[in-house]
Parts: structure tokens; sequence; C-alpha cells
């Protein structure tokens, strides 16, 4: 995976040329109740890949990751009420206004027709106390539901700093979703990586999983009954990737991880140009991805050759420069 999970936003000022900042990246992985022991293996697999891909990356430092599950072990929690306030307490306490929170939740939901809850260990949390514990958080939150009732948490987390990824577009898919196979396959393959940066950003992360769930159905010659959305406009509403809509942007430039990703020091005053160029071109190639479904192939691919070409000759001169200083 090299770098592709924890990207690099540089923070480049003309006053200091030498001064950076990196981002703080922080995971909550929770694999509810099983309710069947025939999930107990899937859900067990799903959290482990995770794990590792999270793991493989240089920048990992293990106290930036939290993993709950049905049944603790060494390094991980129970996935219980208590054990998710206990970890929503730990990352309050160490995240900043730079930070950003995944959270990935594996498992079951159920929908009483007014709220959607995730099933834990013991008694459940429903989506209004999970924005509770949400609220007081610093930085940015990235939220991922992969259940068939997670439709309403859309709309009860939505908020300003957050992308809320749900795997269902409606309450009443009460289906076993095939969303959280993919997701965590996203982080693991470099098909993921759409337009070959070497970064994997959450849009791409959202786009790959659900290329894929639709690829499945179809394969299976079967109706879908899943259909992902994604919020990160604060409105509620979300976006299915391939359909017009404004959600998206923020999403393409926000990576995750559980580490911290310190960019290199810009030591030579004439690599700040350069660096600032590179970050203009990575903007618009982000945003010309999330306008993809609004375009034709013919015209999405005039558009984005250009960038990747200028964006290649830059971060080579980069690249010369930097071995030259």
């Amino acid at each position: 995976m090299g770098t592709r999970l924890f990207g690099v936003l540089l923070f480049v000022t003309w006053i200091s040329p030498a001064v950076v900042h990196g981002e703080d990246y922080y995971t909550l992985i929770v694999a509810g109740a099983s309710g069947d022991p025939r999930y107990v293996d899937i859900y067990q697999q799903w959290r482990q890949d995770l794990v590792s891909a999270l793991r493989a990356e240089p920048e990992f430092r293990e106290e930036h990751l939290i993993v709950l599950a049905e049944t603790p072990g060494s390094g991980v929690g129970r996935a219980s009420r208590e054990g998710v306030r206990q970890a929503m307490e730990e990352f309050r306490g160490r995240m900043t206004d730079d930070s950003i929170l995944l959270v990935v939740l594996f498992g079951h939901g159920t929908f009483d027709g007014i709220d959607s809850k995730f099933n834990l260990v013991g008694p459940d949390l429903e989506a209004a106390e999970w924005r509770a514990l949400l609220d007081v958080l610093p930085g940015s939150v990235v939220f991922v539901d992969t259940t068939a009732a997670s439709f309403p948490f859309l709309a009860r987390l939505a908020g300003e700093r957050r992308v809320v990824i749900t795997a269902t577009e409606s309450a009443v898919q009460q289906y076993d979703t095939v969303f959280p196979r993919f997701f965590v396959q996203a982080f693991i393959e470099s098909a993921a990586d759409s337009d070959k940066n070497g970064r994997l950003s959450v849009w791409e992360v959202f786009e790959f999983t659900s290329r894929q769930v639709r690829r499945w159905y179809q394969q299976q010659g079967r109706l879908a009954t899943e259909r992902s959305l994604l919020d990160d406009t604060a409105d509620g509403v979300g976006r299915e990737a391939g359909q017009p809509g404004s959600d998206g942007s923020r999403s393409a430039r926000l990576h995750v991880g559980a580490g911290i990703a310190v960019p290199p020091v810009i030591a030579s005053p004439s690599l700040v140009p350069l660096v600032a160029r590179r970050a203009d071109l990575e903007d618009r190639v982000a945003d010309l991805k999330v306008r993809k479904g609004d375009m034709q192939n013919d015209a999405y691919q005039a558009e984005l050759e250009p960038l990747l070409i200028e964006l290649a000759r830059v971060s080579r001169e980069i690249r010369r420069k930097t071995a030259t200083n």
C-alpha cells in the first residue's frame, strides 16, 4: 500500500518555507454483536484485514488505533456501549483540531421506524447517541456504517467537518450487505487509487466500494438491495457514486489511517512555488474526480490527462531539487 492510505497535506507559507504541518489520523473499528455463529468469522476477518492494512503503513502508531469486538482479546476491547464511550473519551483527549478520526462499523443494524441502531454486546447505541459522542470531538470525522440499516445515520450524523458513509440508501433495505467486504478490499488493492497518484482518498475508497458492490450484484444476477451514499456537505442527503451531486469534494481531499503523517521539511525556497503548484494540481484532480459522474468519459479523460502529466512533471522537479539540496 505504501503511502496511499496516509496522504500528506502540505501547508506552505511564503514567510517561512521550512514550516509544514502534519496530520494525525485515528481509527476506531467496531465489530459488533454477531447474533449468529456464521457471522463471527466474517466480522473477524473484515476487522483483521482492515487492521493489517492500517498497520502496513509506515506512519502507523498503535496508540492511534482502537479496536472493539464481540469477544475481547489482546489489543481488542469489548464492542459494548461502555467500550465505545471509553474509546471516544480517549480520542477526545488525544485529538486536536487538525486530527481526522475514521469510525468503521461492521455488524448488524436495526431500524424501528424512528431511529437506527448499531447492534453491540448488550444495549445498543442509537444514531442520536452516536452523534452526541462525535459532537464533542475536535477535528474531522469520517463515519462509515457498513450495515443494512445504516441509511438513517446519514441525516442523524451529518455536520461540518464530517463525512458520513452508509451502505444503504433507504431504511427499508434490511438485507445483509456486501459493502463491508469491498470497503476493506479498497484499502488493500491498488485499483482503488483511481488517479494513480499513490494516495488513497476517502472518495476513492467510497467510489471503489460502490463500483464493486454494483458489479457483485450484476455478476450474481440479482437485484441490488443496497446502494451506498456519502455526505460531506452537512445536508444529510448524500450522493451515490456515479450520480450527480455536490458531495465528494471534501472527501476527495481527506485521507485516513492510524498515525502521524509528517511531510518533508521544505528546506529550499526554490521548492516553495513547486510544492504550491503540486498542491493546486492535486486539488484540481480531486475536483475533477468528483465531477466524473457528470461528464462524458472522453471529456473526463481529456481534462484529466494534461493535469496528470503536469503533476508528474512538477513532482519530478521537486524530487530532483530535493536530491540536489
